[in-house]
């Protein structure tokens, strides 16, 4: 029972330190008290606060009277800010008033609404529930803050979902970091507005006809940040102000990533990356997956121990004299027979519950007569993650590793019990802080590398991620999931809503992670010349190139692009060709990074990001944009072979059912023979097919002819896109010859960007711009003057101009503005 205190004869004590509230009781003539950065005051049985982050995000903070609240939030990097803002008192009603909120708060029962400056209805509060909850001993309280959404307002966001949705209405999610979910208790409305919910505990998300929740397991209080974008960009923008900006990746790490479930020893690892030059095909990732270091006992060593890699230090400079980069797969969790965790142990920093490995034996199913003892790691313990960073650096980095790929983040939790989450860490319990653990352990390598060199980029491939994790110069992956066309299909709304959370960097396993089923019946010990996965394979790495990592990864069936064939084959063809696409993008993808991290924009684009009037991209889950040029409109389903069907738990990943889907014979198939598509085209521009120039207006659906070869793939008006020289790695051939097609039919802006492509020097301001203009009306193409510099910058160029009517022409470029008129 909540009583109800008189807030009017309290006196408060609050320290303005950022992040942190301590309220006790004070005294003031008023129903509130107006402070520097907010206002305190009470409703019904509640405190409550209003904190302001800037004119257009609040932050609302609610708990029962005669209780405090205190919080440091693991997410939020800014600070409450100073701003100007009105209040107002009618009977029972606070209005606030901001340069762009309006923000009315019912004192009696503590709910609040908000609205634009012009009186647009935003969102409006649906009150808060706090029960009582005894978390590991620890007296405190579940809470509930609900909303009211219109009916037909969409919201996206969330995370990374596997339920193959784009908007997120009609759903009841139980948010806890699993293998193939990742979660982040955000969502953004088409109305232009978000809501972070600051609780790392397992959260539910419930949206029906009655209320939009969220609801915690444990929680001093409610709080949650709400913000105003006016649009989806804004609300990113919004978002990454809060949480932080996105750091700049690597150029090579835009390039093709060539792994599997894994090379098993030194010498395996290197010819992969041999074979790939001696068939000229790009390549600039190769990954090396778990066991380096030995069997089970000596999980996540840190240390090349395996006496399959006899010489650690000879397999990087191997690799790197190929011009390739070598990733190496980290874990949350250590085996007793590991330095990190002998030394972690002595000090309590090893959790209990199980985790993978659960056997020491390589058996599957697990042998548990033979358990391996590997336990999670306190990631939340900054010793803990001195010693996690202490290891890695002796033992890996400073062999000259360039990447991190640090699976398990979320981590792995198996065979769960509730009381696993009385687990004692650091910050307390370890359902308190759940749902952030893989923030604070990549943020954790992050934060260790940066300090130990600003020479090489921090890049980091991951399996769980939360909000603010793009700080970290961190790409999350989607977990394992199934190499079937179903999982292929959720990848898309999947990516483009973890996209929405603020967090850019996404990717999935190309192929699908789990494809055994596609061994079956084949004279080869792999599946790689199975009809049915090649279909897969090609159609989801045709997806890959347009996402912001080009990764091919999985168990089972081998990836390299001479497992499917050779050249000359359509298979092999049609994979070689769009690597060389994504490579001959790079100095496309690699200006929207500088777009992503300068202006918070975004790689994948959901539709209505851009084409917000038109209604029908709503919801639509099978397109978006790449960068504000490309709309991609990859094949989600089988046209030559019989689909598979895979289901997965969605918990571990592991345990499988299977059934094939009538369709075509999987044998004798020939990828070359045309097919067609459907395909919609957003209303309020032109579209230009990339493949033929073929101009067509949008707003309508149309039938696209492919093959094996090709996706539906079209150009928006008002495009200048450069493309780069044929290499087989990122950095092989300057950009001094490049070619910008300009797609008329609107004025077109475009910021070309370089800088030295792998260390921390961009921060400094060493790096260039060179903006450029198409000018609708007179056909003119403005290449602006350079803007800064850096060393090794490219002084002078040639750019070869085409437009999609055939006209070309070549300028030499010194730095300074020209103007080209066709």
């Amino acid at each position: 029972m909540i009583t109800r205190i008189n807030f009017k004869k309290i006196k408060a004590y609050i320290i303005m330190a950022p992040l942190v509230f301590i309220t006790g009781q004070y005294a003031n003539a008023q129903s509130y008290k107006k402070t520097d950065t907010g206002l305190i005051f009470s409703a019904a049985d509640l405190n409550m606060e209003v904190r302001f982050y800037g004119s257009h995000t609040v932050r609302i903070i609610k708990y029962p009277a005669g209780k405090s609240f205190v919080k440091k939030s693991w997410s939020v990097t800014k600070q409450e800010q100073r701003i100007k803002f009105t209040v107002a008192e009618k009977k029972d009603i606070l209005l606030v008033k901001t340069d762009a909120l309006k923000i009315s708060i019912n004192t009696k029962n503590g709910e609040i609404d908000y609205t634009t400056l012009s009186g647009k209805q935003l969102l409006k509060e649906k009150g808060c529930d706090f029960k009582s909850f005894n978390d590991a001993g620890q007296q405190t309280y579940s809470v509930t803050q609900s909303f009211q959404l219109e009916k037909d307002e969409p919201i996206y966001g969330l995370g990374i979902l596997q339920n193959g949705k784009l908007s997120q209405r009609n759903q009841d999610i139980r948010m806890v970091q699993n293998n193939t979910w990742d979660f982040v208790p955000f969502f953004q409305s088409l109305k232009g507005y978000g809501i972070f919910w600051d609780n790392e505990s397992p959260t539910q998300f419930t949206d029906n006809i009655l209320k939009t929740s969220f609801s915690s397991e444990v929680g001093e209080g409610v709080d949650y940040y709400f913000m105003y974008g006016g649009n989806a960009d804004g609300v990113v923008a919004s978002m990454r102000e809060l949480t932080g900006n996105v750091s700049m990746s690597p150029l090579w790490t835009y390039g093709f990533w060539q792994s599997k479930e894994r090379y098993k020893s030194q010498s395996e690892i290197v010819d992969v990356v041999k074979k790939y030059r001696d068939l000229k095909v790009p390549l600039d990732g190769i990954i090396q997956d778990w066991q380096y270091w030995g069997n089970n006992y000596q999980w996540n060593a840190m240390d090349f121990i395996s006496p399959d890699f006899p010489d650690a230090k000879k397999m990087i400079t191997d690799i790197h004299g190929m011009n390739a980069h070598l990733s190496v797969s980290i874990w949350s969790s250590f085996g007793p027979m590991t330095n990190p965790y002998r030394e972690m142990d002595k000090k309590g920093m090893l959790f209990n519950f199980k985790t993978w490995p659960e056997s020491g034996r390589e058996v599957w199913p697990p042998d548990m007569n033979y358990p391996s003892g590997v336990r999670v790691y306190d990631a939340y313990n900054p010793e803990a993650r001195d010693i996690y960073w202490k290891y890695l650096n002796k033992g890996v980095f400073s062999l000259g590793v360039d990447s991190w790929w640090m699976d398990s983040t979320e981590p792995d939790h198996l065979s769960q019990k509730p009381e696993d989450l009385d687990t004692q860490t650091y910050l307390g319990s370890f359902r308190k802080v759940r749902n952030a653990y893989p923030l604070i352990a990549v943020g954790g390598v992050y934060d260790h590398q940066r300090a130990t060199t600003s020479d090489k980029r921090v890049f980091i491939l991951t399996r769980s991620a939360y909000a603010g994790q793009q700080r970290y110069g961190a790409n999350t992956w989607s977990g394992d999931v199934n190499s079937s066309w179903e999982s292929l299909r959720n990848q898309v709304p999947a990516g483009l809503n973890f996209t929405l959370t603020g967090n850019p960097n996404f990717n999935s396993d190309i192929g699908g992670f789990f494809a055994g089923t596609y061994k079956k019946g084949w004279n080869e010990s792999s599946g790689s010349k199975n009809p049915m996965f090649q279909e897969l394979y090609v159609r989801w790495l045709q997806y890959g190139t347009f996402t912001p990592m080009m990764r091919s990864h999985g168990t089972d069936v081998p990836r390299e692009i001479y497992q499917f064939g050779k050249r000359g084959e359509p298979v092999y063809d049609a994979i070689e060709k769009f690597i060389r696409l994504r490579y001959s993008l790079l100095p496309y993808i690699y200006s929207v990074s500088w777009d992503v991290s300068k202006n918070q924009s975004s790689f994948m684009r959901m539709l209505a990001m851009d084409f917000s009037t038109d209604k029908k991209t709503w919801n639509m889950n099978s397109e978006y944009m790449f960068g504000k040029s490309f709309l991609v409109i990859p094949i989600l389903n089988a046209q030559y072979t019989p689909e598979k069907i895979l289901k997965t738990n969605e918990q571990n990943g592991w345990d499988k059912k299977e059934e094939t889907k009538k369709g075509p014979s999987a044998t004798d198939v020939d990828f070359t023979q045309n097919k067609t598509v459907k395909v919609y085209l957003p209303s309020g521009s032109i579209w230009y097919d990339y493949w033929t120039n073929t101009k067509y207006k949008g707003g309508q659906e149309i039938e696209k002819t492919v093959n094996i070869h090709s996706i539906p793939l079209y150009i928006k008006d008002g495009s200048i896109i450069p493309f780069g020289p044929d290499v087989q790695y990122a950095t092989e051939k300057k950009w001094d010859n490049l070619t910008l097609k300009v797609y008329p039919g609107s004025d077109a802006d475009f910021i070309l960007y370089e800088d030295e492509f792998d260390n921390y020097n961009y921060e400094k301001g060493d790096y260039t711009e060179i903006p450029m203009h198409w000018n609708n009306k007179s056909h003119t193409l403005t290449i602006d003057s350079r803007k800064g510099k850096y060393k090794g910058m490219i002084e002078k160029r040639n750019f070869n101009i085409i437009l999609p009517d055939g006209r070309q022409k070549t300028v030499a470029y010194s730095g300074r503005n020209i103007k080209v008129e066709f």
